[in-house]
């Protein structure tokens, strides 16, 4: 299969508008089958879920088409995973439609590491019910952003696919039609982190649009998926604590424009911005995240130091901005290793999602992630597994823990450490991973009308 990246062109869109759409090449009876297919299971069992794909197998076309896998390719890299998080949402007639909102699995980052597909089987016009949203509101954390009034739906004909950036404002547009309208979800997310552009790209630097703000976030977001190492843009000529006082401006545009500012300047910034890290506001203190993420590697040492000796600092905010920075923390990987057994609950689930972005230094990262399969925490054992599938082939020693995990309360856990075992591929591995399958595998033909 030849995948269809995007081009330079639909790249800068995503990065602004935060979604792209493609069609899929196959015919209108296909979607036809897929939709029928669809209101058996509804009418007789009810919404499949996490089993859409079993219950309605043919799906799994619309996910491996061309120009469906070009576009996952080019927004999150080769390597992405499909999580196994699905749902099939469903627009009766005559619905109001939901408010406007972000999914609760939201990370408030910038960088593009997690993505949706929504693919409708059928035509959905706007009185159909789309999905509605708000383009370029995946930067902010404010209801749909600053200007919620530029809402527009994402309307199709059957086979439409639309790629959405996880943190997009969106929502369940009225159905003012007498037809129902599905909308299948899937959840993607990248494993590794840019080392070089993933669509077909002919342009290395930014172009610059005729816009008053953001401007320079998106120039930052072009080069983090382009793989340029953060640190490296040149410093600006600017007052170092009015950009400090911004960061706690009421108008987001404001506070991202003083980040990534701060975050052009670099290391005389490193100080102020770890300090701004004590703030009493988590949305000061995430700012202060987001222009210390742009720095990069010259923010690592002290970051570090703050992770070890806190003197006030938000630990838990430490640990998600070295694991934002990536590949260029390397040298955090031993602090955060030792922040998983951390009493802060917070902290840990960061720590653990950390060291899977960062990666490398397996023999320290590893050992401590097999700890934390076994956290009391949900989502702490959730980030682990999903830190250890990014980890990858390294991760050969977790293999043991890997397979008592198998049997983990949490679907996600479970799952997320089955596509670990894939991605180390040993033969003890593998076979791990085939007793696990063939027990909990799935037989779609299987309903309560026809049990055996």
């Amino acid at each position: 299969m030849i995948a269809k990246k995007l081009n330079d062109a639909q790249m800068r869109d995503f990065i602004l508008n935060g979604y792209v759409t493609v069609k899929t090449d196959h015919p209108r009876d296909f979607h036809e089958a897929i939709f029928k297919q669809t209101e058996t299971v509804f009418e007789k069992e009810g919404n499949p879920g996490n089993n859409l794909l079993p219950r309605i197998p043919a799906v799994q076309e619309i996910l491996v088409d061309p120009a469906v896998h070009g576009a996952l390719i080019s927004v999150l890299g080769p390597n992405y995973y499909m999580h196994p998080h699905r749902h099939c949402h469903y627009n009766p007639p005559g619905s109001k439609g939901q408010n406007i909102h972000k999914d609760s699995w939201t990370r408030r980052r910038h960088p593009t590491r997690w993505v949706m597909a929504l693919y409708y089987p059928q035509n959905t016009p706007e009185e159909r019910g789309p999905t509605g949203i708000v383009p370029g509101s995946q930067y902010y954390n404010t209801r749909a952003g600053e200007d919620g009034s530029r809402e527009i739906p994402l309307s199709g004909e059957a086979g439409t696919v639309v790629i959405v950036h996880y943190d997009l404002w969106h929502r369940a547009m009225p159905n003012r039609s007498d037809e129902k309208r599905y909308m299948m979800k899937f959840l993607f997310t990248r494993l590794e982190e840019p080392q070089s552009p993933s669509w077909d790209s002919e342009q290395e630097a930014w172009e610059p649009i005729d816009h008053p703000k953001d401007e320079t976030m998106w120039t930052y977001l072009w080069d983090w998926h382009y793989g340029q190492e953060n640190g490296k843009r040149s410093g600006a000529d600017a007052s170092i604590p009015k950009l400090i006082e911004a960061l706690e401006d009421k108008s987001e545009s404001v506070c991202f424009d003083a980040a990534y500012t701060l975050g052009a300047i670099g290391k005389p910034a490193v100080s102020a911005l770890v300090d701004t890290l004590k703030h009493p506001s988590d949305i000061v203190r995430r700012n202060a995240s987001y222009a210390l993420s742009a720095i990069g590697a010259p923010a690592v040492p002290e970051l570090i130091e703050a992770l070890s000796h806190s003197n006030g600092v938000n630990q838990a905010d430490v640990a998600d901005t070295l694991g934002d920075i990536g590949p260029s923390a390397q040298e955090a990987v031993p602090v955060l290793a030792e922040a998983l057994a951390d009493e802060s609950v917070h902290l840990r689930r960061n720590a653990a999602e950390a060291l899977g972005i960062i990666g490398g230094s397996p023999s320290v990262a590893v050992p401590a992630l097999i700890e934390g399969l076994r956290d009391a925490d949900e989502w702490v054992k959730r980030n682990t597994s999903l830190a250890l599938a990014r980890i990858g082939a390294h991760a050969q020693e977790a293999l043991p823990a890997l397979k008592a995990a198998l049997t983990d309360e949490n679907r996600y856990v479970r799952a997320n450490c089955a596509h670990t075992l894939h991605r180390i591929g040993t033969p003890a591995a593998k076979d791990a991973l085939l007793d696990f399958l063939l027990i909990s595998r799935w037989c779609p033909s299987t309903t309560r009308e026809s049990t055996f």
